[in-house]
């Protein structure tokens, strides 16, 4: 009796210990996911990257342009947004960063215009974080513009002046170009980042891979306008 109650008793323990050793290697995975670069592997086309078929044109010693393709409703976003606002204040005035939110869907138009809104009127650094966190963190939904309205009120700007730039023409403009170039660039999930309007890299080797990737090809465009070799 005495045996078979150790043994049941040692079963549980390696089924907890099993289980336990499997959440910390998820963990872990996820963490290597979103933080962790690929510096000894050597940066690729095609599995870091590809090239745009129809590439912006741009002056050579201009600051190069990034742009993120990103959605509120994204958890990948909200994760790389740290990462790559970290990275882009680095820069100097080497490059540009701005973002552009994707219209999947109608909540993501919603979304994405209260992003041009907000930007448009200075608010962003009262509620961009703070809107994924609380779409994330708290499960919170936005499904109609007053709802946000309500939310951002006091933060940076008001009720009434938030749902009156929404519903503004160069609101609805930028949201179109927003549109427009999601199509251009192919951009079929989030967050993608749009390279000097050359390259788009995407999440496939991880978030802190892509951040390593952005800064190879800014070195890239760089080193071609000005004639040096690249590594």
């Amino acid at each position: 009796m005495a045996k078979r109650k150790d043994s049941k008793v040692v079963r549980a323990r390696n089924t907890i210990i099993g289980f336990i050793t499997l959440v910390v290697i998820m963990i872990l995975g996820f963490g290597t996911y979103v933080t962790t670069p690929l510096s000894n592997q050597e940066v690729t086309a095609d599995s870091d990257y590809r090239e745009v078929d129809n590439p912006k044109s741009r002056r050579a010693g201009d600051p190069v342009e990034i742009v993120e393709f990103f959605s509120y409703r994204c958890i990948h976003c909200k994760n790389f947004d740290p990462l790559i606002e970290e990275w882009a204040a680095e820069q100097g005035d080497a490059i540009t960063f701005k973002r552009s939110p994707v219209m999947y869907s109608p909540v993501d138009t919603m979304l994405g215009r209260t992003y041009l809104a907000l930007e448009k009127e200075g608010a962003l650094e009262d509620n961009h974080a703070r809107i994924f966190r609380a779409i994330h963190d708290a499960n919170r939904q936005f499904l109609t513009p007053e709802m946000m309205a309500d939310y951002v009120d006091g933060r940076g700007v008001s009720r009434e002046d938030f749902l009156r730039t929404f519903n503004s023409p160069s609101v609805r403009d930028a949201a179109t170009r927003s549109e427009r170039d999601v199509q251009r660039f192919i951009i079929s999930a989030t967050p993608m980042v749009l390279v000097g309007g050359r390259y788009v890299v995407s999440m496939q080797g991880g978030q802190g891979r892509a951040i390593e990737v952005v800064d190879h090809l800014v070195k890239k465009i760089q080193a071609e306008e000005s004639g040096t070799p690249t590594t």
